[in-house]
């Protein structure tokens, strides 16, 4: 089998051209440029097999992340196995709002409450080392995970074992981020997502439990002038403001993503910072 082969059996496969290019690409060490030039470079039979078993399993609609163990956020490479979700690029939003609230305060401690693969946290941390960054999840797993690209990276972070502020007791911060499972339990997209963790997708009912766990929480552990920025459903945000304004906060923004949907909501807790 050569490259052209390859994605020839990719494509009777069901697998799009792209996917199948990055998985050359991932598998050869080499761009994708590179193949397109090459088209006639033979595989290994190893390589082969190694192909067609990852063919199957993105037909059978697994992320590309998994099949790699790695995917791209914020210009970093990172590690991700099925313990964690696969980042989205929705989410630099997050990252890029919370850059912004550090560049108007001083120097703080930054916390990122279900960490995942530690995207987030390491993305904020990597932008700004001079603040001290600490990511929560309630799974061993995930916490390996971003410990992992921590490390890869060089770059420092606290984790803390436990779902939400549970490893916070006692502490407050400057700035808090989350992306917690925010979708319904009901919801048909969630087939599609079948292959990720469910508990990061969906705490279940209407899927706004951890959203609500997590507002409710920040007068116990923010600082005053402190943010709370959340990721949610793009039709969530009039019931997110909501959870703002009841638990005390002051005016709630919400921005929206790479889409134009209202994806990010905040808000500050009262007093001067």
């Amino acid at each position: 089998m050569n490259i052209a082969q390859a994605l020839a059996e990719a494509h009777r496969a069901g697998v799009a051209r792209l996917d199948a290019q990055l998985l050359l690409a991932h598998l050869l060490g080499r761009p994708r440029a590179w193949l397109l030039a090459h088209d006639d470079a033979p595989l290994e039979a190893a390589q082969a097999v190694w192909l067609r078993a990852r063919l199957a399993r993105r037909a059978a609609g697994e992320p590309l992340a998994y099949l790699t163990g790695e995917c791209e956020f914020c210009g970093l490479r990172l590690q991700v196995t099925p313990a964690v979700l696969v980042p989205r690029p929705e989410t630099e939003g997050l990252v890029e709002w919370a850059l912004a609230c550090l560049a108007r305060a001083p120097a703080a401690t930054v916390a990122d409450l279900g960490t995942g693969s530690g995207a987030v946290a390491l993305a904020i941390a990597r932008a700004r080392p001079d603040v001290a960054v600490v990511a929560t999840d309630f799974s061993p797993e995930a916490l390996a995970v971003a410990g992992a690209n921590a490390r890869a990276h060089g770059v420092a972070l606290e984790l803390a074992a436990g779902s939400w502020w549970g490893p916070l007791s006692g502490r407050r911060f400057g700035l808090v981020v989350s992306n917690p499972p925010y979708v319904a339990a009901g919801d048909p997209h969630l087939h599609a997502l079948r292959h990720e963790p469910k508990h990061a997708l969906t705490p279940g009912g209407d899927g706004m439990d951890a959203l609500r766990a997590i507002v409710a929480g920040g007068a116990d552990h923010l600082r005053p002038g402190a943010w709370l920025l959340l990721e949610h459903g793009h039709d969530q945000g009039d019931a997110v403001r909501a959870l703002f304004a009841n638990a005390g906060f002051g005016p709630a923004q919400t921005r929206t993503d790479l889409a134009g949907l209202p994806r990010c909501t905040g808000a500050a807790w009262p007093g001067d910072p």
